[in-house]
C-alpha cells in the first residue's frame, strides 16, 4: 500500500499486529489442511464449537467455571448421543 505511512521504528506496529492474530492463527491452522475448501468446512463449524467450550473465564469464580463447563459439556453430549463417562 504505497499511500500508506509506514513507521520503521520498533513497536511501532504491535497494534497493528495484535490485531491480527486471530486471522494468523486461523493461517496457521489452515496450513494443515491439503485444500483450502476443506479447511474452510473445519474451520466454519469448528469455531462455533470451540467458542461453546471456552466461556469468558475472567467472568466466573472458579466454581461458577466449573459449573458451567459441566452443564456444558452434559449438553453437548445429548446433542452428539454420547454416553457421559462414569
Amino acid at each position: 500500500m504505497p499511500s500508506v505511512e509506514h513507521l520503521q521504528q520498533k513497536y511501532q506496529n504491535n497494534r497493528a499486529e495484535n490485531s491480527h492474530q486471530p486471522t494468523r492463527l486461523r493461517e496457521k491452522v489452515m496450513g494443515r489442511f491439503k485444500s483450502a475448501g476443506h479447511a474452510h468446512r473445519f474451520l466454519s463449524v469448528f469455531g462455533i464449537i470451540t467458542s461453546y467450550f471456552r466461556p469468558d473465564r475472567h467472568l466466573y469464580t472458579a466454581g461458577g467455571y466449573r459449573e458451567v463447563m459441566r452443564s456444558r459439556v452434559v449438553t453437548w453430549e445429548e446433542v452428539i448421543g454420547a454416553q457421559a463417562a462414569a
